[in-house]
């Protein structure tokens, strides 16, 4: 068997083995017998970290010393940059820095020159280089951790693993470096094949995140210099931003396996259930994909979610459910994409947002919070679950009438009778229960919480454009499991970014 060629080997690494055989003899000296785990954690922490550092620089030299020996055993030996012109000059000795997660190392190459070209390093496309001085690994993990906590938290998370390798606005520059191929891999990506019995199901919704002034919409920077001008209240009410707030819009699109109900297995008889029927179990969604965009239109947003349901189900044969809280705009965009592609769609409204109007037409003729109004509106909900919305809707406005309510409190009677007869044509609740659709958008409010309130709504923050919408986009890869095939993809298109042809990433020798 032949051996392996490692005769510069111990040369090259003499500082990695005897950086190994100086944290060696520590933990094997007297000192070391007195620490505790912590200490001993504490110094293999640093200590390791140090090590690594060095292998990193060690193998960095070794490759620089393998490129000059090349190059001398071939003298005649030309390089054609990504341009095409041959490079027939070259110099040794050009260095740059890399940041890595070990810490800072230092890169030695030849460039390969020519008359008024700009110089080529064969070494910068074979290590796959950066534009920037950090490197791949860095910026992951900037990017897992600052989508997860605050910039500061990411930049102390950061420097506790890696020591000072970068600052706050670096890290920020990073994240958003990172999202610029968000859409491509999106677009490139398969989804995993489904059966046609799996109804296929469409949710969106909208939510504001406070913004730096000139990260704002046209409409509202007018509204809050306006504002400005006329002058500020001392103080605002709770929760009140008024003219702050950018509106980022959400989408999912998830499968799900049929599960039929009955009306009595969503709302509960005042009564109690029946301890002989079981209640039935609702659908559950299976392989969510999420997408949000504080740059993009409510349009865009949602064409994308139709774009991921029509890659799942090209030839249009399983159920489209497309779940909406009931904006008028929100539908009206929702039915113009599926006529735009020729699909079917079933349009439903968010049960909870139905069950909300309900509750307020309830507590005009109940006392809040009583038995009564409970059974009221529990006998209503369910009746609008058998698919008879219109009645009662006409039932409310009539007792409205027999009770000879004032105008004040007639007022949620008729805003209840209003949203049910405007949209009776998407409260088909009988026919979704029946054939186990799912009838509220759980998934789409969660999405709204995870993605935007759990991070981009943290106490204090005012975000620019796009550091937020960086951020968003990956909250949602990482929500979607897709960080690590991302990063991937990332990576390989930063390449070819970077290094543009194909000879640029061999650089082709020439004689």
């Amino acid at each position: 068997m032949e051996h392996y060629d490692n005769l510069d080997m111990p040369e090259a690494f003499a500082r990695s083995v005897s950086a190994f055989e100086t944290l060696k003899a520590t933990l094997s000296g007297d000192t070391a017998e007195e620490w505790t785990h912590g200490e001993l954690e504490e110094h293999l922490r640093e200590a390791g970290r140090a090590l690594l550092r060095q292998l990193l620089q060690d193998h960095l030299d070794l490759r620089a010393i393998r490129e000059e020996e090349h190059l001398r055993a071939c003298p005649d030996l030309r390089v054609t940059g990504p341009d095409g012109r041959v490079r027939p000059w070259r110099e040794r000795s050009h260095e740059r820095w890399l940041s890595t997660v070990f810490g800072l190392v230092r890169i030695r190459r030849i460039a390969h020159r020519g008359p008024r070209v700009s110089n080529v390093h064969p070494a910068d496309a074979l290590l796959s280089l950066p534009a920037g001085r950090h490197s791949a690994g860095l910026r992951r993990m900037a990017v897992v951790e600052a989508v997860r906590g605050s910039f500061d938290q990411a930049l102390a998370a950061v420097e506790r693993q890696c020591g000072p390798v970068l600052g706050k606005r670096r890290l920020e520059e990073l994240v958003v470096d990172s999202a610029t191929d968000v859409d491509s891999f999106y677009r490139a990506k398969v989804p995993v094949p489904c059966s046609r019995d799996m109804p296929l199901v469409i949710q969106a919704d909208g939510k504001g995140v406070v913004m730096r002034p000139e990260a704002l919409r046209e409409a509202t920077r007018r509204k809050a210099a306006q504002a400005a001008a006329a002058g500020r209240r001392g103080r605002l009410a709770p929760g009140e931003k008024p003219n702050r707030k950018r509106m980022a819009t959400v989408a999912c699109v998830f499968d799900t396996r049929p599960a039929p109900r009955r009306p009595h297995d969503v709302i509960g008889p005042p009564e109690g259930r029946s301890s002989q029927r079981t209640r039935r179990p609702r659908p559950k969604a299976e392989n969510k994909w999420l997408t949000a965009s504080l740059v993009k239109t409510p349009e865009e947003v949602i064409s994308e979610a139709f774009d991921q349901a029509q890659a799942r189900d090209p030839h249009h044969l399983r159920d489209w459910i497309v779940l909406v809280d009931g904006a008028r705009h929100q539908l009206d965009v929702v039915q113009a994409e599926a006529v735009r592609r020729g699909v079917t769609i079933h349009v439903l409204i968010d049960f909870v947002h139905v069950a909300e109007y309900l509750w307020d037409a309830a507590h005009v003729f109940h006392k809040a919070g009583s038995s009564e109004a409970e059974a009221f509106t529990a006998d209503r909900l369910t009746a609008i679950l058998a698919g008879h919305a219109a009645r009662v809707a006409d039932e409310l406005l009539g007792q409205a009438h027999r009770e000879n309510l004032s105008t004040s409190r007639r007022e949620a009677v008729i805003a209840c009778h209003r949203y049910l007869t405007n949209h009776l044509d998407q409260l088909h609740y009988d026919t979704a229960l029946a054939k186990g659709w799912p009838i509220a958008t759980g998934a789409i409010e969660g999405a709204c919480r995870h993605l935007i309130a759990d991070r981009l709504d943290i106490t204090g923050a005012r975000w620019g454009l796009a550091g937020a919408e960086a951020v968003l986009k990956l909250r949602a890869v990482t929500s979607n499991g897709h960080l690590d095939t991302y990063f991937a993809h990332h990576t390989a298109r930063e390449h070819e970014r970077l290094y543009p042809t194909a000879d640029q990433a061999t650089f082709r020798p020439t004689a």
